[in-house]
């Protein structure tokens, strides 16, 4: 999704404030926080208009200016602060390739997988050994990739089992999602990034908002389903289900490490073989098949 987003007037309202959310034919009046900026107008927009939305083209939100007397585009750092109409605009531009995935244009997210969440997760040993593999495959492939730790002054460290040598970042956070503007920095560094590959924990909370934060900056996203788990398989799956109702892809360890070689010619195939000679541990993804 293209857009940025510009500041209006501050507010002392700590209430919702009215938005009129447009897209199409359509006009749906709702309310948003006081302050909120691009993130949540899309997952307002998403959440409205999910099934007439075709997640895979690209759009801009318009604010309607009283002043001009038609829409107009939203610039840098807009946040709502008063009553206003915004619409969604597809652009024409389409994006040709869905799915596609190459090592050049792609970065692993691995997501807080942390020692105090070891005892709480589901089949957490399993998404270790999953992730273990994904990373091997990373440093072959020489695919960037981006760790973060949740709070780990009460959380602990990322588990001994993954090596963070030779990670583009390694950073502490507290808010849910990985997006933050370090992250940001370091994906602007790497030139051509348009695909990024997802897991850690949890599925439904950290995974979840990163996955939307990415999208609404125009990202593919990737969650590997094998790699990625809650306390609970409930939130597990339906987090997924409703990712997946989004337009992120929902796949597996040995897909996408498979599809990033895409050759049985390619130069490091054998090596990345070698790591999914055994089968990935299903983690309880079948028992909900």
């Amino acid at each position: 999704m293209a857009a940025q987003l510009l500041p209006l007037v501050n507010s002392n309202n700590n209430h919702g404030i009215p938005v009129l959310f447009c897209y199409s034919v359509f006009a749906r009046p709702t309310s948003v926080p006081l302050g909120a900026g691009y993130e949540v107008l899309i997952q307002k927009f998403l959440s409205l208009y999910g099934d007439q939305i075709d997640i895979h083209r690209k759009f801009v939100i318009q604010l309607y200016s009283d002043e001009w007397g038609q829409y107009i585009d939203l610039p840098k750092g807009f946040v709502i602060s008063e009553k206003c109409k915004l619409r969604l605009v597809p652009l024409q531009v389409q994006m040709t390739v869905l799915g596609n995935l190459t090592p050049s244009t792609t970065a692993f997210f691995c997501c807080d997988m942390q020692e105090r969440f070891r005892p709480a997760i589901k089949y957490f040993g399993d998404i270790i050994s999953v992730s273990q593999r994904l990373l091997q495959g990373a440093r072959i492939l020489g695919i960037p990739v981006i760790f973060t730790e949740q709070y780990p002054k009460g959380l602990g460290s990322t588990v001994q089992e993954l090596d963070l040598s030779g990670a583009k970042l390694v950073l502490p956070k507290t808010k849910f999602s990985m997006v933050l503007p370090e992250v940001e920095a370091a994906l602007a560094e790497i030139p051509g990034i348009h695909s990024v590959v997802l897991f850690g924990v949890e599925t439904h909370v950290c995974i979840q908002q990163t996955a939307l934060d990415l999208i609404g900056r125009g990202l593919e996203v990737h969650i590997v389903a094998d790699a990625t788990s809650s306390r609970s398989m409930m939130d597990r799956m339906f987090a997924l289900e409703r990712l997946a109702r989004t337009g992120i892809i929902i796949t597996t360890s040995e897909a996408i490490l498979l599809q990033l070689v895409a050759d049985k010619d390619h130069p490091k195939f054998k090596e990345v073989q070698n790591l999914i000679k055994a089968s990935a541990p299903e983690s309880g993804l079948l028992s909900k098949v």
